[in-house]
């Protein structure tokens, strides 16, 4: 069967239903040529958004579900997809989002299947250079991708009050399965000349995620141990520990270096932004410990410490803190030879998701797509998980409330938001939506 690149940009366009994009040019599909061949992208590029079986697979594509399970597993084999085992032995399939998802997975491991220095370079032109897909993923919405933990040592017994899902160290020790691999942006940045001495196997996927990676060889079973020796190891090396955006069921948690990792070379670029979610806390520096030495300003991973020069003749120069800019991640205090920097509480607590399916939602909705996650693939989402999703847009605040209503357009979301808000239009229509199960998916949400 004969293919032109026209696959190609149906697959693109099918990832561009993702709350994280990938904006399309030459180089998206170039990166799509190395990484799946024509048929896995014509295929890839007719699943659904949501965890689908063999069995829908089959039916979309028109073959014998043996076929079908084959071209699957071949698929989350090369990380194209992830293949999900349910408790009960079921198995799932999701297509993953460009990034956090196959951009990574391809580089996660040393492979000889494809060309990882032809595809680091792509990698490096179309993120790095071109920046319209990191400006998309990272500043197209208020909600982030990615949140930074607070170095765990910097924070003083006593001083000020951390909460569980803000420690890294407790993320570890309570996730039910924890896998290493090798960090995709000093891989990519090691094929194009541009990596540091910061170690590569140092990165985490943890619980769900975790298990489809170590079955397919992309990471390494680890347990929670070992999980901390690693996190000790980042500190050492002075990285910032960025992780997924949620409170429960954290997938990755990055230990990032400031001249690889794509989020902080945004951070720097895009700081008032916030391209990435801030810590709680905020340094603040104490001028008559600082002796000047500038290390607060050489270590920062977001330029976001500079030092102004001496106000007086014979005094030393002293640190300046930009707020705005400033992640908290508390690299700083650590080290800090005079303890003259100490964490403390932001004045406005910073809100996480609480998990996945809440900041994808916030993602969705924010960015323009969340009709694609309710009408996924031109067929409705069952009444349990359209429940599920309006449940988490009803628990939005209003104005984005208001944006969902606007963007789906939908007679049944404007019902719902109404029964939140403590009243019903007594008009024909709602009258008649009164008795749809539009009620019913209200009261199974509350």
């Amino acid at each position: 069967m004969a293919y032109t690149v026209n696959v190609y940009k149906k697959l693109g366009r099918r990832l561009n239903a993702f709350p994280q994009r990938a904006p399309s040019t030459d180089l998206l599909y170039q990166i799509l040529k190395l990484l799946f061949t024509p048929e896995e992208a014509r295929l890839a590029a007719a699943v659904p958004l949501r965890p689908f079986n063999a069995t829908r697979a089959a039916k979309i594509w028109k073959v014998s579900e043996k076929e079908a399970r084959r071209s699957l597993e071949k698929m989350a084999s090369r990380g194209l997809l992830m293949d999900i085992r349910q408790d009960s032995g079921r198995k799932l399939y999701v297509l993953p989002p460009p990034m956090a998802g196959f951009f990574e997975f391809s580089l996660m491991r040393v492979r000889s299947d494809i060309d990882q220095q032809t595809l680091s370079r792509l990698f490096y032109e179309y993120i790095n250079v071109e920046q319209d897909f990191i400006k998309d993923l990272f500043l197209a919405g208020k909600t982030a991708l990615g949140r930074v933990f607070v170095v765990e040592p910097a924070i003083l017994e006593g001083a000020t009050e951390i909460l569980d899902y803000e420690k890294a160290s407790h993320v570890i020790q309570s996730a039910s399965a924890i896998a290493v691999g090798m960090c995709y942006c000093r891989h990519k940045m090691a094929h194009v000349d541009r990596d540091c001495n910061a170690p590569k196997e140092i990165c985490l996927t943890l619980n769900q995620v975790a298990a489809p990676l170590v079955r397919n060889g992309f990471a390494r079973k680890i347990d929670a141990i070992e999980g901390m020796d690693l996190l000790q190891k980042a500190y050492a090396y002075n990285l910032v520990q960025g992780g997924e955006n949620v409170q429960k069921q954290v997938s990755f948690i990055c230990n990032c270096c400031r001249c690889c990792c794509e989020g902080l070379i945004a951070a720097r670029k895009f700081g008032a932004l916030l391209p990435i979610q801030t810590s709680n806390f905020m340094p603040a520096f104490e001028m008559g410990k600082c002796n000047g030495c500038g290390i607060c300003s050489r270590i920062c991973p977001v330029e976001a410490v500079q030092m102004a020069a001496a106000r007086e003749n014979g005094s030393r120069p002293y640190a300046v803190l930009d707020e705005s800019i400033c992640l908290g991640c508390g690299i700083c205090v650590r080290n800090c030879p005079q303890t003259a920097i100490r964490l403390y509480p932001r004045p406005q607590r910073v809100i996480t998701p609480l998990d996945m399916f809440h900041r994808t939602v916030q993602m969705a909705v924010e960015r323009g797509v969340l009709q694609n996650l309710i009408f996924d693939n031109q067929a409705l989402l069952s009444h349990r998980m359209m429940a599920t999703l309006l449940g988490v847009i009803l628990k939005l605040p209003p104005i984005k409330q208001a944006m969902a209503k606007e963007q789906l357009q939908s007679l049944y979301l404007e019902a719902l938001i109404a029964w939140k808000g403590g009243f019903f239009p007594n008009t024909p229509a709602m009258r008649k939506l009164s008795e749809t199960p539009a009620k019913r998916a209200y009261e199974h949400v509350n």
